[in-house]
């Protein structure tokens, strides 16, 4: 019988509000407690739910409003300085859902709201105090919150982590910088397919979003490393024309670009990937989500890992007799398949940054590779992965042995 009862989620993003909606689903008292003074809306542009991220999001109850607001994805394509390839996908399994940040992050808000989380603002954690009744936190506006435990699902700059661990690593730059816009496009583009395309200078992707919409990302190799808040402060303007300059070549890149505004153009700084933590929790304190691991867009799996951490989370909180064994438990669930996943990206980044010789390698090589590409191994065990929330953890745990 688990010791827990109540739970501080700090961080309303995506792993916050899903962990304090499965936590309460497991019978525990959950409140989220967000840094900033209102939801999370609008902040970044588009991104892929994985099958599994939608399977995890079931689990709670989620997933079909999520699919409200998605576009499914039902191939997947790869363009090499222009020239097109199919990419192999999975059998069996549903579709990607390719869905607007700001809208995922108000559907997952509503519905924990609708499950009984509370959620407060303006609350951003600098400190914790620890005894063996529980844990308390301390906000900057003077006020104190306490629990048994206390989850932080503070995202890739977590305060959290530092309070486990002050010597843990910060995220690693990737070398690039991230851009996004929904713009109106009437070329031909295939409907419900999503298209990775390396330019002649820079990688982008993109995807019809309903009828004469297209979104489109662009990842931008930057030497100096700039914040969301640094990259934001520059002139939407400037960025548009480093954009239009570096994409000028690239079919339909360049045309992507000339036709975003400063309007549409979402600015989203530095891209991430996290090196491994070695520390996950101490104490009453435990990490969900970018905290822990963001494994970079690249991955295509970041939200849809930090979903399902953040629903193993309460499992192991419902089934395990005590925090410690709890969090334990939970680090063994998870490092070793989020870990993997971070380290596929971590090549897949490379590729993104290649010079214009190795560029034309990859287009000569990338057809062979896709012949001898064995999707069931590479994507099989990232994709496939399913939560079963009835199981107790600890038989899931003595059939792994």
């Amino acid at each position: 019988m688990s010791q827990v009862r109540t739970a501080l989620v700090i961080g309303g993003g995506i792993a916050g509000p899903v962990a304090a909606t499965a936590l309460r689903k497991a019978g525990i008292d959950a409140s989220v407690y967000e840094a900033y003074p209102g939801s999370s809306y609008n902040i970044g542009s588009g991104l892929a739910l994985a099958p599994n991220g939608l399977a995890a999001l079931d689990v709670i109850g989620a997933g079909d409003a999520v699919r409200d607001i998605a576009l499914p994805i039902h191939t997947m394509g790869m363009s090499i300085n222009g020239k097109h390839l199919s990419l192999p996908g999975l059998p069996g399994l549903p579709p990607l859902q390719l869905v607007d940040r700001g809208e995922l992050h108000q559907v997952l808000h509503d519905h924990a709201v609708a499950a009984g989380v509370p959620f407060e603002y303006n609350k951003r954690l600098v400190d914790v105090v620890e005894d063996e009744s529980g844990i308390t936190a301390r906000f900057t506006d003077g006020s104190t919150a306490t629990a048994d435990v206390l989850v932080g699902a503070d995202g890739i700059r977590s305060t959290v982590r530092d309070l486990i661990d002050p010597n843990a690593p910060g995220p690693d730059y990737t070398g690039m910088l991230g851009f996004g816009a929904l713009i109106d496009y009437d070329g031909d583009i295939e409907p419900g397919t999503m298209t990775f395309a390396f330019g002649k200078q820079a990688y982008y992707l993109y995807g019809q979003y309903g009828a004469g919409r297209v979104l489109w990302g662009a990842n931008l190799p930057h030497k100096e490393y700039l914040s969301l808040t640094a990259a934001r402060a520059v002139p939407k303007a400037h960025w548009l024309g480093i954009l239009r300059e570096v994409y000028a070549e690239d079919t339909p890149g360049g045309e992507f670009a000339r036709r975003t505004t400063e309007a549409q153009l979402e600015v989203t700084g530095a891209l991430h990937i996290m090196p491994p933590v070695p520390h996950w929790f101490r104490g009453r304190m435990v990490l969900v989500g970018d905290s822990v691991h963001a494994p970079s867009n690249s991955s295509g799996q970041g939200a849809s890992l930090a979903i399902e951490s953040a629903v193993q989370l309460a499992r192991c909180l419902r089934d395990m007799p005590s925090p410690t064994a709890s969090f334990e438990t939970y680090e063994r669930l998870r490092r070793g398949r989020v870990e993997a996943v971070a380290a596929r990206a971590a090549k897949t980044n490379h590729s993104k940054t290649l010079g214009p010789v190795a560029r034309k390698m990859m287009q000569l090589l990338a057809p062979v590779a896709m012949k001898m590409m064995n999707p069931e191994k590479t994507m099989g065990p990232e994709q496939r992965y399913l939560i079963d929330w009835e199981s107790q953890v600890q038989r899931e745990l003595a059939v792994s042995v």
